[in-house]
């Protein structure tokens, strides 16, 4: 059973980390409101060149925006994760953390929290500007907003986790999977197009991934109003069973990192 002390000391940690030095805040909104500015100006900027008023290219550019912030959503679940763990390596506290009684469940919710947190300031700090500057609405999707982000949300967990376990097995040269791993399945999720522009054998790949239904989902309810159901529940199945394997992935590495000292050299390092 997952002690809540516990987890709430760990979340804690992080978000003090935050509160106590401002600049490790920039990161959360810097990021994400220079990429929503960009590229939703550059949509518009296109439209006018092309002289195009119709009704096509707007949804495009409300497809657009939408699929950024809803992207945001899974790369900072996954940051949550996977920086959570990089903070403790960074600051030698690895060590402290694995031998203390803490349980693997435990740290993991604690990264779950944290990346939960991240994403909300974010969402609500992009939502916020999007409805500025685009007239676009996040809050539009109704209760279906929540099916969206707790699909990409889980999505992104389990991309954390796998991170994690990387790092751990392969110590401070793999660092960089972190940061690399959301976009090496970004082609594959279809955040800004349709899964029916991929190859055939891409389009396999990405309907066997979550994040490809939501966006899909997505683009139908904003151009037809309505949603398949059982596309979000299919994504919620397989968030599940990847998960799972991505929760058996990381005890295993972890068992063989105690085993062979990768723990020790990681920590120490």
């Amino acid at each position: 059973m997952l002690r809540p002390s516990i987890i709430s000391a760990l979340v804690t940690r992080q978000v003090l980390l935050y509160t106590r030095n401002p600049v490790r805040g920039v990161e959360l909104f810097f990021w994400p409101i220079v990429q929503l500015l960009l590229w939703g100006f550059v949509t518009m900027f296109l439209q006018k060149q092309a002289g195009l008023a119709n009704d096509g290219f707007q949804k495009f550019v409300t497809f657009f925006i939408g699929a950024i912030i809803l992207w945001d959503a899974l790369f900072r679940s996954q940051q949550g994760v996977a920086i959570s763990f990089l903070e403790d390596v960074w600051t030698r506290n690895l060590l402290n953390i694995f031998a203390a009684p803490i349980r693997m469940t435990e740290y993991l919710a604690a990264s779950f929290a944290v990346g939960f947190l991240r994403v909300a300031v974010t969402a609500l700090a992009m939502a916020g500007i999007a409805a500025l500057a685009y007239s676009f609405q996040l809050f539009q999707f109704e209760w279906l907003l929540f099916a969206f982000y707790g699909n990409l949300m889980m999505f992104g967990w389990t991309l954390g986790i796998v991170s994690t376990a990387l790092v751990l097995r392969w110590g401070h040269g793999a660092e960089s999977l972190a940061w690399a791993i959301p976009f090496m399945v970004q082609p594959f999720a279809c955040v800004f197009y349709g899964v029916d522009v991929l190859p055939g054998w891409m389009q396999s790949i990405a309907l066997s991934m979550p994040a490809a239904h939501v966006f899909e989902g997505m683009r139908d309810l904003l151009s037809r109003g309505e949603i398949d159901a059982k596309s979000l529940l299919l994504a919620a199945g397989l968030n599940f069973l990847y998960m799972a394997a991505a929760g058996a992935l990381f005890a295993r590495t972890l068992r063989t990192a105690r085993k062979k000292g990768l723990l020790v050299k990681t920590a120490s390092s």
